[in-house]
């Protein structure tokens, strides 16, 4: 008898199977701020200030000050230098403006990039108004209170004014508070409508392209900038970075793809990913581009497995890695995909289990455009060129540091001369409830604060028999118990010595929505603009 088994995802895994993949793959921090702007500069997101010490892990809002600083380098910016036109579609989430609205100082096209379609900030659950909520329920719940006092103070005011028991309440006053409390009380009824409009929106270069968007007809829409983009440019070097909206709540999924996955909507979701991958793959065949382009697919962070609601789970699943989306330490949170695929250059089916990073894709692709990774700061992404075609046996990478916000929980040791892959955890977030395996009731587990626990002596894994991180390793069960403590200590030492302070972009300072920096086709709330043709 011959059991068939079927394949969810095709083009990834025949991606994988005609490319080198990593099974070791790192990303930089939990979340996707962060972790993209470590991948796009090479460097750890700390260094670039693209972190916070307030609790405050991604950018909040699209009109908000922070943002990637105009003085770091991407490898687009060298890349776009060396003579390639470089493209990215699809998500941002880096930063926009700095003082004016249309200053774009953090802007895609100020970071090297020729060519922008996409989000400049990122797909909420609340572009949908869907179950979950990031900030929709949250803001409701706090306007709610809000309108609840100012009510109640206004009611106390009237019948002071009435009864004369309040001396000095004036029809003014009551007039006044009575305004407060209907504004409150609109505005928590239209908050959804108001992040609608001032998050999702699509730009095309340095103009809104469509505001707020029509996440439905979206996929068809990056697809077809994808493949104009290649045919445009086909004749060249280009660098073309598509970053999916996919696989993050709030699952947008065209009707084609709905229903048709056994595991639910995030399944239907993965599938339509899938299936776009299969149609840039195809751009590149029939434009004859197969075989000189090398194409890269990754995530930015784990599985989101707070993201669920009921019985239904919206943020996918880890394997059999522990944590998930915002750990910093634990695998299920930074362990990513990791393909590489160039024929002729890369040998098919190669699999690869060291320790590598997002970060080595900047010096990597440095490398391959025949430029410079700058001498001016420190890059802590490696070279990944001799790895992938075999003439290196290891990674560059020692030691690599996982940072949660400014905070570090751990650091990996590759212990090459016996083949082993140590993991310290200083601190670890606090599951809820007890025996969980994730901060069910939140959106992501904090970095700090009376929610982690901080280990003295640290937390000690081998990840090379243990990837699971299911047996802490003590020094009754492991014989290099401190020597592998303070070797990581003395590693630990001397990067934080490399640290120059910066001011960090997501602390509440630059992250805050400032109104004036707001976006809008229109004057704010009336956005509403439509500049794209349906696709056909």
């Amino acid at each position: 008898m011959l059991r068939l088994e079927h394949s969810w995802t095709p083009n990834i895994d025949r991606l994988a199977a005609d490319g080198v993949r990593l099974t070791q793959h790192l990303a930089a921090a939990p979340l996707c701020t962060p972790s993209r702007a470590a991948f796009l500069t090479g460097r750890y997101p700390l260094r670039s200030g693209m972190v916070s010490s307030q609790g405050l892990r991604v950018l909040q809002w699209t009109a908000v000050s922070g943002g990637l600083p105009p003085s770091e380098i991407t490898f687009a910016k060298i890349l776009k230098a060396k003579g390639y036109t470089t493209g990215l579609i699809g998500k941002w989430h880096l930063g926009l403006s700095c003082a004016s609205p249309d200053d774009h100082c953090h802007h895609p096209l100020n970071h090297g990039f020729d060519h922008f379609y996409g989000m400049p900030f990122s797909m909420m659950a609340d572009c949908e108004r869907w179950e979950l909520s990031e900030k929709r329920a949250v803001l409701e719940s706090r306007l709610d209170v809000c309108f609840q006092l100012v009510a109640l103070a206004t009611l106390t005011l009237t019948i002071g004014k009435l009864t004369h028991l309040i001396p000095g309440a004036s029809w003014t006053l009551v007039i006044w508070s009575a305004v407060v409390c209907l504004l409150l009380f609109a505005t928590s009824c239209l908050v959804g409508a108001l992040i609608m409009h001032a998050d999702c929106f699509l730009m095309r270069n340095h103009s809104i392209a469509e505001q707020p968007m029509r996440s439905q007809r979206t996929t068809p829409l990056m697809l077809q900038e994808v493949s104009s983009f290649v045919k445009r440019h086909k004749q060249g070097p280009f660098l073309l970075f598509v970053s999916f909206l996919h696989v993050h709540t709030p699952l947008v999924t065209t009707e084609n793809f709905r229903g048709r996955s056994p595991h639910g909507l995030y399944g239907d979701n993965t599938e339509e990913m899938d299936w776009m991958v299969g149609q840039i793959l195809e751009t590149l065949d029939t434009e004859g581009l197969t075989n000189s382009t090398l194409v890269y697919f990754t995530s930015d962070h784990g599985g989101s497995l707070e993201a669920r609601f009921g019985n239904n789970q919206y943020g996918g699943w880890n394997g059999i890695y522990k944590g998930g989306k915002g750990m910093a330490g634990w695998e299920g949170g930074i362990r990513v995909p990791g393909i590489f695929r160039w024929p002729g250059v890369l040998t098919a089916g190669r699999v690869i289990h060291e320790p590598t990073s997002l970060m080595d894709i900047f010096p990597t692709v440095v490398h391959l455009a025949g430029g410079q990774v700058p001498q001016d700061r420190v890059v802590d992404g490696r070279d990944l060129l001799a790895l992938l075609q075999g003439t290196a046996r290891h990674s560059d990478h020692e030691f690599l540091m996982h940072y949660c916000e400014s905070f570090l929980h751990a650091a990996r040791w590759h212990q090459r001369d016996r083949g082993a892959v140590w993991k310290v955890h200083f601190t670890t977030p606090i599951f809820q409830p007890d025996g969980a395996g994730a901060c069910y009731g939140q959106i992501v587990c904090p970095c700090s604060g009376n929610r982690v626990t901080h280990h003295a002596p640290p937390l000690l894994f081998d990840l090379s028999r243990d990837p699971s991180e299911a047996h802490a390793l003590t020094p009754d069960t492991e014989p290099s118990f401190h020597q592998v403590v303070e070797t990581v200590a003395r590693a630990v030492a001397a990067h934080r010595q490399t640290l120059i302070p910066v001011p960090l972009q997501l602390d509440a300072a630059d992250n805050t929505w400032k109104p004036w920096l707001q976006p809008c086709c229109g004057r704010f709330p009336f956005c509403w603009c439509d500049r794209d043709a349906d696709p056909r």
